[in-house]
């Protein structure tokens, strides 16, 4: 497989779309991963790229998306981890778990384990999209209930999640990092995108009325320099594994999203909610 490859969740809409061509345009492979089928496919066609259709509210989907990445790309430079969103009321998945959390942090736990050889391997980069969300509206985190059933709203699930991604990037770094794989979170800033459409929240008022001028939101295009400057660069001269980027800048996160030890018990609940699709994994 000629140039480089990047998987890129999320990629038929918005960030992940606008990543997908940038990186596209640059000569890379990249693999459009979306939910809805017609979206992803016109993307991957206008761009000559493949296209891989997964639901993230099921893990069996999942494992399903890694055995075909698996089998289709033997060498893989970056996985972007973008695909995520807010939900309008406490739903359980099929697996049982808290929708908000399941697609915006477990999902992509499970895909990048299921990949983590063929990640080593290539010496690849992981790049989660997370949100200074994490700070506003994460501070309500227990690592002992990721899936809120104690204490749940729609904006704390989602700061919540938005502040997984930046612990499992830095657990992913220490755990990792020595054996070739380099990691980082970033936000992308207010993106002007389907985000909270169609949902209850707040957010939908100010992501899809005259307000998102008012509040000076950015074009995805924007919003997507970040991951894809991360793409393109050197772990180690350009950026710096394990760590938290906004607009192209390491930018401190929230003192929960810098505690290790939060970090580790994140991964091991992660670890066990996904087991069962773990099972049999290379």
């Amino acid at each position: 497989m000629e140039g480089r490859v990047a998987l890129i969740t999320g990629a038929s809409d918005g960030v992940g779309e606008q990543a997908a061509r940038a990186l596209a345009a640059r000569g890379w492979t990249v693999g459009v991963i979306g939910r809805t089928e017609s979206k992803a496919r016109r993307i991957a066609d206008e761009l000559g790229m493949p296209f891989y259709v997964a639901d993230f509210a099921s893990l069996s989907a999942v494992r399903e998306l890694a055995l075909r990445l698996r089998a289709d790309f033997p060498r893989v430079d970056v996985l972007a981890n973008n695909a995520g969103g807010i939900f309008s009321r406490q739903a359980r998945t099929a697996d049982g778990h808290e929708i908000t959390h399941q697609v915006n942090h477990l999902a992509h736990f499970l895909l990048t384990r299921l990949m983590l050889d063929r990640l080593l391997e290539s010496r690849a980069a992981v790049v989660n999209t997370s949100s200074v969300a994490h700070k506003l509206i994460g501070f309500n985190f227990d690592v002992n209930d990721l899936d809120m059933r104690r204490h749940h709203s729609q904006h704390l699930a989602y700061g919540n999640a938005k502040l997984c991604n930046i612990l499992f990037s830095s657990e992913l770094h220490r755990r990792f990092h020595a054996a070739g794989l380099s990691a980082a979170s970033f936000h992308p800033g207010m993106v002007a995108t389907s985000f909270a459409k169609g949902t209850a929240s707040p957010m939908n008022l100010f992501y899809h009325t005259g307000l998102r001028r008012l509040l000076g939101l950015i074009p995805p295009e924007e919003g997507a320099d970040t991951l894809v400057w991360l793409a393109e660069g050197t772990p180690g001269r350009d950026w710096e594994s394990g760590k938290y980027y906004v607009r192209r800048k390491e930018t401190m996160p929230s003192r929960k999203a810098r505690d290790a030890g939060l970090a580790r018990a994140l991964w091991e609940k992660s670890e066990a909610a996904c087991a069962p699709f773990l099972a049999g994994a290379q």
